[in-house]
């Protein structure tokens, strides 16, 4: 039975040449030959870049910040005790911090009137022109000037007064006017649509 013997290594010129098959100790593998030879490790894919987040629109959190704000209903009463009762607290406050400015006075009751207009209900919208006028006098007498005294004194006062602050009367009134004008018309539109949907519904019924 023969043996088969291992060619021993032949060399050349001082190398070493191996037979064809035989692994050459000590040494590490050739690199693969191929797609992707001699690139580098794969680089991980980039996580797409975030968006910058957008501040929100001023409106939006004016909106915002409206809806989180009390939002009573009054009846015509009501409206009216309210802007009287506030007039009378912000003329007091008037009188002690700013020396009965009428000015002032006229300033402060322009958001009054604001107010009345949004916080009427629906059936007495037209009630806050009304008592806005009724209020800013009322609240007048604490910073109207009573001169020496007595009622005929500051009846005058409260005439003067009326005469000379006229334009922010007419600007607060002009304002719950505007204030309820809005509320009345977006009040129309939603029952002219509440309308049209229950014709719809109902064409559609007969239909089916």
């Amino acid at each position: 039975m023969e043996h088969y013997r291992t060619r021993p290594a032949q060399q050349w010129d001082g190398q070493d040449i191996v037979p064809y098959g035989v692994r050459r100790p000590g040494r590490a593998p050739l690199p693969t030959q191929g797609r992707g030879a001699g690139r580098g490790p794969r680089a991980a894919p980039a996580a797409p870049a975030r968006p910058a987040a957008r501040r929100a629109p001023l409106v939006p959190r004016a909106l915002q910040a409206l809806r989180a704000m009390p939002n009573p209903r009054l009846t015509g009463l009501g409206t009216g005790l309210f802007c009287a009762s506030a007039m009378l607290v912000l003329g007091y406050l008037d009188r002690l911090l700013f020396g009965a400015s009428l000015t002032v006075y006229g300033v402060l009751f322009v958001p009054v009137c604001a107010l009345t207009a949004l916080w009427v209900r629906r059936g007495d919208l037209l009630t806050a022109p009304v008592v806005v006028p009724i209020g800013f006098a009322v609240g007048l007498t604490t910073v109207a000037e009573s001169g020496a005294g007595g009622v005929g004194a500051r009846l005058m006062g409260l005439v003067t007064g009326l005469a000379t602050e006229a334009g922010w009367l007419y600007g607060g009134t002009l304002v719950a006017g505007a204030g309820v004008l809005v509320r009345r018309i977006r009040l129309l539109r939603r029952r002219r649509t509440a309308a049209a949907r229950r014709r719809t519904a109902t064409g559609a019924a007969s239909v089916s």
